[in-house]
């Protein structure tokens, strides 16, 4: 049978707020945050993107079609989020109106078989009916129930645990809090990063200019950027010196000197692994550390083309054996490009015979430092205006420089060393050793909604899983030979309640004819 539009409309607005739904797309959103916890983001580490990019040259522009260097900025994930919070919002607002008339409800009538309840009992005494229901009426409410005595009736009844469908409420209204205060921080948020040589003469202010890369969510207002500024005095590394992890940093701390604003005091802060600095509204994280050669090259005609340290890209994460590109594009008379590896404690591995083989780091601290460069010459890739990554040298128009038996000529320097590079294109200079920090700055607006909702969410679980609904009826009326038969009875109407696992019946009915004894 066809289906007008409106009927449409409708099938599908409750198809997308059916709680099933919610709960596939809840799944989905999980599933769909693993790629951004698995392959490196752009807006949180651009120097793993382009590492990762180099090692996977075949995959990288699928990724890129796929969004998945920008997950959470994607088409897609945004779809199941916005998805997310539409079936939540329907689910949710239909259940406020139920929980709302089912807290202004009273409690049911007594069934007329109390006896047939997985849970009930019954005794006799001499008291009026009336006495042994009013009496019920104040023991139960002792024990925090609803209590009612509907009109007509020979029984007392008694409900407790309706906070359980409000712990259900406020999980879910949670989910939509945390949703809200994460969508918050990616539209009015920003997250920048940047690479600091330690010293006095490496300073960084938070302004766009200053970035190496950077994040801004989609209504980022630059106004709101706090004018701070800071440097790295000093950083210290300490090194694991024995076991399988020899070698690996053990902890490491960036010694900051900041200011606030323009003309504030200058002042310190240790700046480490999950411990940011914060200033105002954001955040200033230490989230990586590496080795700088500090190189000078000179061309064929004896100019200093480049010099200073340049940024190697550890490859190893317990050794810092690092890979580095270096571009001289105004060399003269070929532009120069070096390329090659940085290891801090320089050693030739063996195979397993015992031969030396290749070349290794054998430690992360830089004990006997070597960089190892091969040299090419053309066009490195900065005269025609594209963006090329400074880490990435682009051979498709350069010629590598070889020795004269056909070998590839490679330098080995260890500070202080310099190669004269052959036909006459200049020399290389190693002249020490700069240490660099990654730095992330991010400013996120809804961290504290979010941080509530997750609160709130887990109350509200608990609430969910601990509060038990049910009901609890007491009757009492008289018989032919003149005493009164009490019937008493409980209902546990929590999921999987195991009748008679709870003292809580005889309880009562222990109240009821203890205070039956102290009135006679």
């Amino acid at each position: 049978m066809d289906l007008t539009a409106r009927e449409l409309a409708r099938w599908s607005w409750r198809q997308v707020t059916s709680m099933r739904t919610a709960l596939v797309l809840l799944l989905l959103l999980a599933l769909a945050a693993i790629p951004g916890s698995v392959i490196p983001q752009e807006n949180i580490d651009s120097l793993a993107v382009s590492q990762w990019r180099d090692n996977h040259p075949r995959l990288a522009p699928i990724w890129d079609r796929l969004d998945l260097f920008s997950v959470y900025g994607s088409v897609w994930f945004s779809a199941i989020y916005i998805l997310l919070m539409i079936s939540l919002v329907g689910c949710i607002i239909p259940r406020l109106f139920v929980y709302a008339r089912a807290l202004r409800a009273k409690p049911p009538r007594a069934p007329r078989h109390l006896q047939r309840l997985p849970e009930s009992t019954s005794y006799t005494c001499d008291e009026d009916p009336e006495v042994v229901l009013t009496r019920a009426a104040k023991v139960i409410r002792r024990r925090r129930f609803r209590v009612v005595r509907l009109e007509g009736s020979d029984a007392v009844s008694a409900e407790r645990g309706h906070l359980r469908e409000a712990g259900n409420l406020v999980f879910h209204l949670a989910v939509i809090v945390v949703l809200v205060g994460v969508a918050t921080g990616s539209l009015f948020g920003y997250k920048g990063g940047v690479i600091m040589f330690n010293g006095e003469d490496y300073g960084f202010s938070n302004n766009l200019t200053q970035y190496d890369d950077f994040a801004p969510g989609s209504l980022f207002d630059p106004s709101v950027m706090e004018p701070f500024t800071f440097k790295i005095t000093d950083f210290d590394v300490s090194w694991i010196t024995d076991g399988r992890r020899t070698g690996m940093a053990r902890d490491f701390v960036a010694h900051l000197d900041y200011t606030t604003e323009p003309g504030a005091e200058t002042q310190e802060y240790d700046l480490k692994v999950n411990h940011p600095l914060t200033i105002g509204g954001t955040d200033v994280f230490l989230i990586g550390h590496g080795y700088a050669p500090v190189i000078t090259i000179k061309d064929g005609d004896g100019n200093v083309v480049q010099s200073g340290p340049t940024v190697f890209l550890p490859t190893n994460a317990q050794t810092f054996e690092s890979f580095g590109v270096i571009k001289a594009p105004d060399a003269q008379p070929d532009q120069l490009g070096l390329e090659g590896t940085f290891y801090p404690t320089f050693a030739m591995s063996r195979d397993a015979e015992g031969n030396l083989s290749m070349p290794a780091s054998v430690f992360g601290d830089a004990y006997d430092p070597l960089v190892s460069l091969f040299v090419y010459t053309g066009d490195v890739g900065l005269d025609d205006g594209s963006g090329s990554s400074v880490y990435v040298l682009d051979k498709s128009r350069t010629t590598q420089v070889m020795k004269k038996d056909g070998q590839p000529f490679r330098m080995d320097l260890r500070p202080g060393d310099t190669v004269t590079l052959p036909d006459g294109l200049g020399s290389v200079t190693f002249d020490g050793l700069q240490r660099w920090n990654k730095i992330q700055v991010s400013r996120t607006p809804g961290s504290m909604v979010a941080l509530t909702g997750v609160v709130a969410a887990l109350i509200g679980l608990l609430g969910s899983l601990f509060i038990r609904p049910r009901r609890v009826w007491v009757r009492a009326r008289r018989r032919d030979d003149g005493t009164t038969l009490v019937e008493v009875a409980r209902l546990d109407r929590s999921n999987g309640a195991v009748p008679g696992e709870s003292t809580e019946l005889a309880d009562i009915v222990g109240s009821l004819r203890g205070s039956e004894k102290e009135s006679s």
